[in-house]
């Protein structure tokens, strides 16, 4: 059986993808700071911390490999997207930001990527967003931490790649979660219209691309972005 572990994977957008990949056969492990709606699905193996803490992650991993044994695959969901326009954000939030949606992801990384190394394959998956390569008003620090995704893919891609390892990140559009809770129902509606299939992407379209880029049949996908937008961005 295969360790996946799902950062942010008790709700929400996590919780899908949690699910999609415990269907598919992949024993997972989320990590968040709640259980969330996990106790529902005894599949599904959650560990409590709070992946703001930097110092802790090397802990955690080692922690993990304890419990788990060795791990095959990471999925950086983990993120805040708290909006505002970046002249009036205080350099706290920015930094809370960057935080948890740049530093944490990269530093858990750098832990389990290394059992990944050792066992000579392995799949991550970044989660990022389609506000990185588009922009959206009241998100440019949001925006600037999910492009950075884009870059920490395709770089790691070439470094672990000899050893059997993919990196790949998926891009979601718009969806129905926590996030975008403070779009009213107008702008949700101008978002399905600009959209090619008219309409919003799901938690289960994004669940379904992760699923396939931790498969076997994603063996040699690595170093991409794949965008679930509904044709948000087409």
């Amino acid at each position: 059986m295969r360790n996946v572990v799902v950062s942010g994977g008790s709700r929400g957008l996590g919780l899908g993808i949690s699910k999609a990949l415990a269907r598919a056969g992949f024993t997972v492990i989320a990590l968040a700071r709640t259980e969330g709606d996990l106790a529902e699905c005894p599949a599904l193996h959650f560990v409590p911390c709070d992946l703001a803490d930097i110092a802790a992650l090397s802990g955690l991993a080692r922690r993990l490999g304890e419990e788990f044994g060795p791990v095959y695959g990471l999925v950086n969901n983990a993120g805040i997207g708290l909006s505002g326009i970046l002249s009036t954000t205080s350099d706290a939030k920015i930094e809370q930001i960057v935080r948890m949606n740049v530093l944490s992801p990269l530093t858990l990384t750098k832990y389990l990527v290394r059992p990944m190394m050792v066992g000579r394959g392995g799949r991550i998956v970044n989660i990022s967003s389609i506000v990185a390569s588009t922009g959206y008003q009241g998100l440019s620090v949001y925006s600037a931490t999910k492009a950075s995704m884009t870059g920490f893919t395709r770089s790691l891609a070439r470094e672990v790649g000899p050893l059997g390892i993919t990196v790949n990140a998926v891009a979601p559009g718009f969806l129905d979660t926590e996030m975008t809770h403070g779009l009213d129902q107008k702008q949700r509606d101008q978002i399905a219209r600009r959209s090619a299939m008219q309409r919003m992407a799901t938690i289960d379209d994004v669940a379904a691309a992760v699923e396939f880029l931790m498969s076997d049949r994603a063996a040699n996908v690595t170093g991409t972005v794949m965008t679930v937008d509904a044709g948000n961005t087409a």
